[in-house]
Protein backbone atom coordinates (compact mmCIF):
# COMPACT_ATOMS: atom_id res chain seq x y z
CA UNK A 1 0.00 0.00 0.00
CA UNK A 2 2.80 2.62 0.81
CA UNK A 3 4.20 1.65 -2.60
CA UNK A 4 0.95 2.84 -4.25
CA UNK A 5 0.76 6.12 -2.35
CA UNK A 6 4.09 7.21 -3.31
CA UNK A 7 3.71 6.25 -6.81
CA UNK A 8 0.78 8.48 -6.95
CA UNK A 9 2.83 11.44 -5.24
CA UNK A 10 5.59 10.78 -7.29
CA UNK A 11 2.90 11.09 -10.54
CA UNK A 12 1.50 14.23 -9.15
CA UNK A 13 4.59 15.65 -8.61
CA UNK A 14 5.85 15.69 -12.22
CA UNK A 15 2.86 16.85 -13.02
CA UNK A 16 2.30 19.33 -10.92
CA UNK A 17 6.36 20.34 -12.19
CA UNK A 18 4.87 20.06 -16.03
CA UNK A 19 1.69 22.21 -15.33
CA UNK A 20 3.28 24.61 -13.83
CA UNK A 21 5.80 25.53 -16.68
CA UNK A 22 2.37 25.41 -18.64
CA UNK A 23 0.55 27.92 -16.52
CA UNK A 24 3.54 30.43 -16.66
CA UNK A 25 3.31 32.62 -19.68
CA UNK A 26 -0.60 32.92 -19.47
CA UNK A 27 -0.90 36.92 -18.34
CA UNK A 28 2.81 38.04 -18.00
CA UNK A 29 3.14 41.31 -19.08
CA UNK A 30 6.72 42.31 -20.17
CA UNK A 31 8.22 46.08 -19.05
CA UNK A 32 8.53 46.60 -23.02
CA UNK A 33 4.39 46.08 -22.97
CA UNK A 34 3.70 48.38 -20.01
CA UNK A 35 6.24 51.07 -20.93
CA UNK A 36 7.74 50.72 -17.50
CA UNK A 37 11.45 49.41 -18.55
CA UNK A 38 14.15 50.01 -15.54
CA UNK A 39 17.46 50.79 -16.22
CA UNK A 40 19.85 48.19 -16.78
CA UNK A 41 16.59 45.53 -16.97
CA UNK A 42 16.00 43.58 -19.87
CA UNK A 43 12.80 44.69 -21.50
CA UNK A 44 11.01 41.32 -21.81
CA UNK A 45 11.01 40.94 -17.67
CA UNK A 46 7.99 40.99 -16.65
CA UNK A 47 6.85 43.57 -14.44
CA UNK A 48 4.44 41.71 -12.18
CA UNK A 49 4.94 37.75 -11.87
CA UNK A 50 1.94 37.09 -9.21
CA UNK A 51 3.48 33.38 -8.76
CA UNK A 52 0.94 32.94 -5.76
CA UNK A 53 -2.01 33.01 -8.06
CA UNK A 54 -0.27 30.82 -10.49
CA UNK A 55 0.91 28.05 -7.90
CA UNK A 56 -2.68 28.03 -6.88
CA UNK A 57 -3.71 27.71 -10.66
CA UNK A 58 -1.28 24.87 -11.08
CA UNK A 59 -2.43 23.04 -7.80
CA UNK A 60 -5.99 22.90 -9.10
CA UNK A 61 -5.55 22.38 -12.50
CA UNK A 62 -2.98 19.16 -11.88
CA UNK A 63 -5.16 17.89 -9.33
CA UNK A 64 -8.13 17.71 -11.91
CA UNK A 65 -5.94 16.05 -14.77
CA UNK A 66 -4.39 13.62 -12.44
CA UNK A 67 -7.87 12.68 -10.90
CA UNK A 68 -8.47 12.15 -14.33
CA UNK A 69 -5.72 10.16 -15.11
CA UNK A 70 -6.44 7.90 -12.02
CA UNK A 71 -9.96 7.58 -12.90
CA UNK A 72 -9.35 6.27 -16.47
CA UNK A 73 -6.78 4.15 -14.88
CA UNK A 74 -9.29 2.72 -12.44
CA UNK A 75 -11.74 2.25 -15.70
CA UNK A 76 -8.97 0.13 -17.19
CA UNK A 77 -8.05 2.64 -19.91
CA UNK A 78 -4.90 3.16 -18.92
CA UNK A 79 -3.33 -0.38 -18.37
CA UNK A 80 -0.06 -1.19 -19.84
CA UNK A 81 -1.34 -3.90 -22.26
CA UNK A 82 -4.22 -1.52 -23.78
CA UNK A 83 -1.30 1.55 -24.03
CA UNK A 84 1.01 -1.22 -25.44
CA UNK A 85 -1.81 -2.30 -28.12
CA UNK A 86 -2.32 1.16 -28.79
CA UNK A 87 1.00 1.89 -29.66
CA UNK A 88 2.17 -1.53 -31.72
CA UNK A 89 4.14 -2.88 -28.95
CA UNK A 90 4.08 -6.53 -28.51
CA UNK A 91 3.61 -6.88 -24.46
Amino acid sequence: MAYIISTWLAIYFVLWWVTLFVTLPFGVRSQHETGGASPGTDPGAPTISLMGRRLIWTTLLSAVVFGLGLAAYQAGYLSIERLSRLMGIPF
